[in-house]
C-alpha cells in the first residue's frame, strides 16, 4: 500500500485509475486506502510546487538555525509548536548537531526576515541563540528539480 503514497507524492494529481494501473492495486483498494488515510490524517494536503523564480517572485526565504535552553521534563516540542504557530514560519524540524531546530522563514524581504528574527523568534521562551541563512537560489525543491537541462550537445547520426 505504500506504493500508493509514493506514487501521490511525485504526483498529487494523479487519480486512482492511474494509481490503480502504476502499482497494480485494485482501484477501489486505492479509493478505500486514501480516503482512510485523508481521515487518519496520514495525507494532509496536496501539493504543488512552484518555481517561484521563474515567477519573478521577490520573496525571501531565510533558514534559522535555533538553539533551546533545556529544560527537565519538556523537551523541544512546546518551544518548536510556539515557533510553528508564527505565520512567517513555513517549516519547522528539529535536528541533531550545535543547534536543536531548523526553521524556514518567508518574508518579503530581507529586512522583515531579519526583524522577524530579531524581534519575534529571538523572544521566544528558552530561545537562545539563532543563525539565520538567507537563501539565494533553489535548484531543487521537494524532490523537484528547478533548473533546466542542459541541451543536448550530440551531433545528430543519419543511417
Amino acid at each position: 500500500m505504500h506504493e500508493i503514497l509514493t506514487v501521490l507524492e511525485s504526483d498529487a494529481r494523479a487519480t486512482p485509475e492511474r494509481i490503480a494501473a502504476l502499482t497494480g492495486i485494485p482501484e477501489d483498494e486505492v479509493r478505500a486506502a486514501i480516503a482512510g488515510w485523508e481521515a487518519d490524517g496520514v495525507i494532509r494536503r496536496y501539493k504543488t510546487v512552484v518555481d517561484r523564480d521563474r515567477l519573478g517572485d521577490t520573496r525571501v526565504t531565510a533558514f534559522v538555525d535555533v538553539t533551546v535552553a533545556p529544560e527537565r521534563g519538556r523537551g523541544f516540542d512546546d518551544v518548536a509548536e510556539r515557533i510553528a504557530r508564527f505565520r512567517e514560519i513555513r517549516a519547522v524540524h528539529l535536528v541533531s548537531g550545535a543547534q536543536d531546530l531548523r526553521v524556514e522563514v518567508e518574508g518579503s524581504s530581507m529586512k522583515e526576515v531579519a526583524d522577524f528574527v530579531a524581534q519575534k523568534l529571538s523572544g521566544v521562551d528558552r530561545v537562545t541563540a539563532t543563525s539565520t541563512h538567507f537563501l539565494l537560489r533553489r535548484y531543487k525543491d521537494d524532490g523537484q528539480l528547478l533548473i533546466d537541462p542542459e541541451p543536448d550537445q550530440r551531433l545528430s547520426v543519419m543511417p
